[in-house]
């Protein structure tokens, strides 16, 4: 599973706000003077992110929570948003190049419209699939009552 930990800023219904402030890997990483990407992370200087989740430990505003999605519903969610719209769009292309006889604009008009038809079939099977790519509350690490003791 991976966690990550954030803050619950606000309640709506039976699910809560949770922020969490985006940091990057680098400082665990052996390679971490040699690459760009810590660069970017400190002129980022870590950005805060908002997400809704199911209210599962009823937490409150003020917890700091862990939120947490499994491995393979990151996996599959990755493979429907990114993966198969580019085999659509590719597939689509092929198709529609052989299909006008060698036609260049064709083949461009066919894989726009296989990259389209990539993204609507992949939302419309990620909603099929529910909750399975959502994340979710993992536990309370602290109470925010416990803070004005």
């Amino acid at each position: 599973m991976i966690t990550e930990t954030g803050k619950v800023v606000a309640l709506k219904g039976d699910r809560v706000w949770v922020q969490t402030i985006r940091t990057s890997a680098c400082q665990s990483c052996a390679a971490r003077n040699g690459c760009g990407q810590k660069v970017l992370a400190a002129a980022s200087g870590g950005r805060a992110n908002q997400i809704l989740v199911a209210n599962s430990i009823n937490a409150r505003v003020g917890d700091e929570v862990t939120i947490g999605i499994d491995e393979q519903a990151l996996l599959g969610a990755s493979l429907l948003v990114y993966a198969l719209p580019l085999i659509l769009m590719v597939v689509a292309s092929i198709l529609g190049h052989h299909l006008s006889g060698g036609h260049d604009g064709t083949a461009m008009l066919s894989a726009i419209a296989g990259l389209a038809l990539g993204f609507f079939a992949g939302q419309k099977l990620q909603r099929a699939g529910g909750k399975d790519y959502e994340p979710r509350l993992v536990r309370v690490n602290r109470i925010a009552s416990e803070n004005c003791l």
